[in-house]
């Protein structure tokens, strides 16, 4: 994607700002992992988090649908 000369611009000048890499710098030493606790993965908060973003983005289930196949090879 080819960006328009001004924004290129205004992308270089938005990198170079001290202010912003401190921020970045704060987000990145602050981050954790919201689906491990304690060193060990949290399965029901993740599956927890599927479920809602699933009813969030309004995703209907595919019904279930056997798998059939007469000629299956390894």
């Amino acid at each position: 994607m080819k960006l328009q000369p001004g924004t290129e611009r205004e992308l270089l000048v938005f990198a170079g700002s001290e202010a912003l890499r401190r921020d970045m710098e704060t987000l990145r030493t602050r981050w954790r992992n919201p689906f491990v606790i304690n060193g060990r993965v949290d399965i029901d908060g993740f599956l927890e988090f599927l479920t809602e973003f699933n009813e969030f983005i309004n995703h209907e289930p595919k019904p279930f649908k056997p798998m059939l196949d007469w000629d299956m090879k390894l």
